[in-house]
């Protein structure tokens, strides 16, 4: 391994004056002992190092980072589980019976209450996402878990135990503030702890793990049906302790982020942490941290890693990204999925085959999110994410228009049934996977934790947005649109296309470093792909730190 490692280094010897570099960075701060001449070198051989690793080199250098980064992830199982589980709970025959009011010979819970309960949890993810943009930066990622494992386990107890309406709505809002910490955790720690030949997969992971959590959702109402007491509902709630406490016992054996413990000057630590999650030579370790250092420094001459340095400058335009990239898996359509099993339901299937249904959407987005590691090998993120979008309108547009078929036709309920099954294949496979990629990516590293957070609270500002519409879309009480909804999406989801078009770059095979230049020297969304750049050539240090005032 070690001699890969040497041999993938010696692809290309630096060529830039490091000499003339110096005169740029202050050789005394922050790592005043090192050797900046070195420095420069060593992080231009891991540079090299990362562009010549192939993936199952990468595979064999960093199996402990996938392991843990894998780990981490799956505490987004609890979120994805909830997500689905509550919009599907409003099609369980007892809960709506204890919880609901008599609507033409059975029960329905009201518009407004379906639309407190999906706001309920937004509302706490909201909180609890921008609370670990300072938490996670103040403690660290793994203290940060730990105390949100333990929140979880106990704030459990009040959904499981609640009596009415109002007790559940206070439990989700408070069930929802670690769960958005295990939601920005994730894709944060992922996209620190590997390789750029990794990177794509492990972040796009965690759509995976939403999924699984939808699944097991599906699955576990599905076994209850059939129940007539209050368990038909407190099992699925009681469910959710499955997952805290073994991951919390995990926890404490995991390694702490590198770049954190590199940003607050433990370079030892930082070191042994690399040493943890790689396989590679210590040689290879070392050239890696002077990397870090060297990026890392850079930085720091031009934001401070505050809230308001991702709206100054041309972090403003990285910011814009992540905003809009994951705020457009809402636009494309996924309020939809949240009620796929309420919608197969007004969609005239009957409650048993509305669960099936819901049963193989989860198990079709599964296969979709496995099938785009293979997009992802093969092509780079921005030619995926549009031609998602651009397939998704297109399902869409088509459910609108099968909708406008007579009730009385049996057929055209299955197509649309079966036509929001292609979508999330569509969305797994493209959408949905990619955004936790492009905005794990896109950030400078200093203020990923805070740009994660900004761009993830748009995708729930703007759930919270058609959590008070959806219900009022598609319950009988109210306007009943049915798959009518698809004209909405489908005008939503042209939209994002058109902005993807435009402003979405191409990210894929870049070093942290490099993203810095390039965003630095304002080039061109429809450019980024084959622009040539050298963040190490003395004149780019100094266009770059000269940005600082533009």
């Amino acid at each position: 391994m070690a001699e890969t490692a040497q041999r993938s280094m010696e692809v290309e010897k630096p060529t830039t004056s490091n000499q003339e570099e110096v005169g740029v960075m202050d050789s005394r701060e922050p790592h005043g002992e090192k050797d900046w001449i070195n420095i420069s070198h060593e992080a231009q051989l891991a540079t090299q190092a990362e562009h010549a690793m192939g993936l199952m080199a990468a595979f064999r250098a960093y199996p402990k980072a996938i392991r843990w980064s894998i780990f981490v992830s799956l505490a987004c199982i609890m979120e994805g589980y909830d997500t689905a589980f509550i919009g599907s709970l409003y099609a369980e025959p007892t809960f709506q019976r204890d919880f609901g009011v008599l609507y033409q010979g059975g029960y329905q819970i009201t518009a407004a209450w379906q639309t407190a309960l999906s706001l309920s949890s937004s509302i706490g993810i909201i909180i609890g996402i921008l609370m670990n943009g300072y938490l996670a930066e103040r403690f660290g990622m793994k203290r940060t878990m730990l105390v949100s494992y333990v929140a979880i386990t106990a704030l459990t107890f009040i959904l499981v135990f609640a009596q009415s309406l109002p007790v559940i709505l206070v439990g989700q809002i408070l069930c929802g503030i670690p769960w958005g910490i295990f939601n920005t955790t994730a894709p944060s720690y992922a996209s620190e702890v590997c390789p750029v030949a990794l990177r794509g997969y492990l972040t796009t992971f965690i759509n995976l793990t939403w999924i699984i959590g939808q699944l097991i959702s599906a699955g576990v109402l599905r076994g209850v049906q059939g129940m007539s007491n209050r368990w038909a509902y407190d099992i699925p709630f009681a469910i959710q302790w499955v997952w805290p406490v073994p991951l919390f016992i995990g926890m404490f054996f995991c390694p702490e982020t590198p770049w954190w413990l590199l940003r607050k000057d433990r370079l030892e630590d930082a070191e042994r942490s690399l040493k943890r999650l790689s396989d590679s030579s210590s040689e290879d370790i070392k050239n890696t941290l002077a990397m870090m250092i060297h990026t890392d420094h850079l930085e720091s001459k031009i934001e401070s890693g505050s809230y308001l340095d991702c709206f100054r400058g041309v972090d403003r335009r990285r910011t814009e990204i992540a905003f809009c990239t994951w705020g457009i898996q809402i636009l494309s359509g996924l309020p939809l999925q949240s009620y796929n099993t309420y919608f197969f339901e007004q969609a005239g299937l009957s409650t048993e085959k509305s669960f099936d249904m819901s049963i193989a959407y989860y198990v079709i987005g599964f296969c979709g999110t496995i099938l785009s590691w293979f997009l992802i090998t093969w092509f780079g993120r921005r030619w995926i994410f549009i031609s998602g979008l651009i397939l998704m309108t297109l399902v869409m547009f088509i459910i609108g228009f099968v909708s406008l078929a007579p009730s009385s036709n049996l057929n055209a309920e299955w197509a649309e049934a079966s036509l929001l099954v292609v979508w999330v294949f569509l969305y797994d496979i493209t959408v949905g996977p990619l955004a936790f990629c492009i905005v794990s990516e896109v950030s400078a590293t200093r203020l990923r934790g805070k740009t994660i957070a900004i761009g993830r609270n748009s995708f729930y500002l703007w759930n919270i947005v058609f959590s008070v519409a959806a219900p009022y879309m598609l319950n009988p009480t109210e306007d009943d649109w049915k798959g009518k909804c698809g004209f909405l999406f489908g005008g939503t989801a042209l939209l994002s296309t058109i902005w993807a078009y435009f402003r979405l770059p191409e990210l894929k095979g870049r070093t942290y470093e490099e993203l810095d230049v390039l965003f630095r020297k304002r080039v061109p969304a429809k450019d980024f792909a084959n622009y040539k750049v050298d963040p190490y050539d003395p004149e780019t240090v100094r266009e770059v730190l000269g940005s600082k005032e533009e």
